[in-house]
C-alpha cells in the first residue's frame, strides 16, 4: 500500500499554516478588536482583522497603549485638507488596533491594495505584529473595486500577481510571516482554474474561495460546485486552501472540509451573531445569547473599544424581538448600557451575565475617557473643524517671513531650538499609551 504525500509550501517562522484551522472571515466593524478576541475565547483557531486601505496605514504611528495592553497605530486627522495644521485639542484617529498577547500569534492582517509598492510599504509596518498578510481580492463594494482594489484584481491577474509576488519578496520573507490572499469565484470555472494556479505560483502560503461571484450578495446562496477543484488545485502546489461562504458552525465547517476537500474554513455572518459558533460540540457548543453578549462587553470595556462599533455589534448578537434589543438601541454609552442591561430580566435569569460594580466603573472612565454620555461635550462639525483647520494655517502662514529673507542668528538658534524640542517630543511620544480614540478610519468590507 502506498502513500501520498503532498507537496507543502514551508511555512515561516513566525507564520501560520492555515491547514486544520476554522477561523474569523475579515469583516467590516465585526471584525475589530473585541470581535476577535471574542472569536479565539470561543475556539476560533484564527482571526481576520477588517481590511485597512494600504495607504490609510501609511504614516501612522505605532504606539504601545499601556492602559489596554494593545498596539494602536494611530493618525492626525486633516479634514480633507492637503496640508492642515494640528489643533492644540485634536485627537488622534485609530486606523488599527490589536493585542499581541491575546490575538498576535493569531492574527492576520488584511489589505487592502491596488499597487505593489504602497501594499508592501504598509504591510512592513504591522507585519512584526502579526502572523500574516492577506490580499483581499474579493471585495465587491464600489468603494472598494472603483480603486482597483478587491474583487476589481480579479480583472487584474497579472497586477494581483505582482502584489503578492512583492510581499512575499519583501515582506513576507524578512518579517518570516505568510502571504496570503482571498478571492471570489469567477464565472467561467476555466478563469477561475487559471486564476488559482497563477496566484499559487506567487509564493503565497494560503488562498481562501469567497463561494460567491462577485455580483453575488451574502442572502443569495454559495456556489460549491467550483470548490473541490480550487482545493485540488492548491494542494497540488502545495498552498493551504480555505473555503469561505455560508459556514454556520465548527461541525458544520469540519462537514464541508470533509466533503470537498479544503484545509480549513472561515466562517462570518453567523460569528458576528453569536462568536461561540467556533466551540466545538463537545466543550459546550454555542453559548447562549446573553453569555456570548455580557463577554463581548467585558471584552469592549478592556479595549476600550469605540461606542459606535460596540453599540453596532450588540445590534447583531442581541434578538431583535428581545426586551434587551430596545434597552441596547435606547443606551448612548457604556455607563447607560449597563445600567439598563443590569435590570433586564434576561441577564438576571443568566448564569456568570453578572454586571458587577468593576464593570460599571470601566464603564464610568471609558466614558469619560470617550467624551460620551454624561461626559459628553459640544463637538465641532466637519466643516467647523476644516474652517478652524484653515484659519489655523492661514494664522501660521502670517507669522512666517517672506519668501526670500534671511534669518538673523538669534531666530536660527531660536529655530534650531525649536526643531531639536518638537524632535525629543515626537521621539517620546512613539510606543507610548495613545490617548481618546477617535472614529475608525478606512476599513471597508470583504
Amino acid at each position: 500500500m502506498t502513500t501520498t504525500t503532498h507537496k507543502r509550501v514551508p511555512i515561516p517562522k513566525n507564520g501560520v499554516d492555515y491547514r486544520g484551522k476554522i477561523v474569523l472571515a475579515p469583516m467590516v466593524r465585526s471584525g475589530e478588536c473585541p470581535s476577535r478576541l471574542l472569536a479565539l475565547h470561543y475556539g476560533a483557531d484564527l482571526v481576520w482583522g477588517p481590511e485597512t486601505i494600504d495607504k490609510s496605514l501609511i504614516g501612522t504611528t505605532r504606539r504601545v497603549n499601556s492602559v489596554t495592553n494593545t498596539i494602536d497605530f494611530t493618525r492626525f486627522s486633516s479634514n480633507g485638507s492637503k496640508n492642515a495644521a494640528i489643533a492644540a485639542n485634536q485627537r488622534e484617529s485609530l486606523i488599527y488596533r490589536l493585542h499581541p498577547a491575546r490575538e498576535g500569534k493569531q492574527l492576520i492582517y488584511q489589505i487592502g491594495t491596488a499597487n505593489p509598492t504602497t501594499a508592501v510599504e504598509a504591510a512592513k509596518l504591522i507585519a512584526g505584529d502579526v502572523a500574516g498578510i492577506d490580499v483581499n481580492a474579493g471585495c465587491p463594494k464600489p468603494f472598494s473595486t472603483s480603486g482597483g482594489m478587491g474583487a476589481a484584481l480579479l480583472k487584474t491577474p497579472e497586477l494581483l500577481c505582482s502584489i503578492l509576488r512583492a510581499l512575499v519578496a519583501e515582506v513576507g520573507t524578512p518579517f518570516e510571516i505568510g502571504i496570503s490572499v482571498k478571492i471570489r469565484l469567477l464565472n467561467d470555472p476555466a478563469d477561475t482554474e487559471k486564476l488559482v494556479r497563477s496566484l499559487c505560483e506567487t509564493g503565497i502560503t494560503g488562498l481562501t474561495i469567497h463561494c460567491r461571484t462577485t455580483p453575488m450578495r451574502p442572502r443569495e446562496p454559495a456556489i460549491r460546485a467550483q470548490l473541490r477543484m480550487i482545493a485540488n488545485i492548491c494542494r497540488e502546489a502545495g498552498v493551504a486552501c480555505l473555503m469561505n461562504g455560508d459556514v454556520a458552525s465548527r461541525a458544520d465547517a469540519e462537514a464541508l472540509m470533509a466533503e470537498y476537500g479544503v484545509d480549513g474554513a472561515m466562517i462570518a455572518t453567523a460569528a458576528e451573531t453569536n462568536p461561540s459558533v467556533f466551540r466545538a460540540l463537545a466543550d459546550g457548543g454555542m453559548a447562549p445569547w446573553e453569555e456570548a453578549v455580557h463577554r463581548y462587553i467585558r471584552t469592549a470595556l478592556d479595549v476600550h473599544n469605540r461606542w459606535g462599533n460596540t453599540k453596532y455589534l450588540l445590534g447583531q448578537m442581541i434578538p431583535g424581538k428581545q426586551p434587551a434589543y430596545k434597552t441596547m438601541s435606547r443606551s448612548k454609552s457604556y455607563s447607560e448600557l449597563i445600567q439598563s442591561l443590569k435590570n433586564e430580566p434576561a441577564f438576571q435569569r443568566a448564569a456568570n451575565c453578572d454586571f458587577s460594580d468593576e464593570m460599571v466603573e470601566l464603564a464610568r472612565d471609558l466614558d469619560r475617557e470617550l467624551e460620551i454620555g454624561a461626559f459628553e461635550v459640544p463637538k465641532m462639525s466637519k466643516a467647523e473643524k476644516k474652517r478652524a483647520a484653515k484659519e489655523s494655517a492661514q494664522t501660521e502662514s502670517k507669522t512666517l517671513p517672506p519668501a526670500g529673507t534671511k534669518r538673523t542668528a538669534d531666530q536660527a538658534s531660536l529655530d534650531d531650538h525649536h526643531n531639536a524640542t518638537e524632535k525629543r517630543k515626537s521621539d517620546v511620544s512613539v510606543d507610548v499609551a495613545s490617548g481618546t480614540v477617535a472614529e475608525q478610519a478606512s476599513t471597508i468590507t470583504v
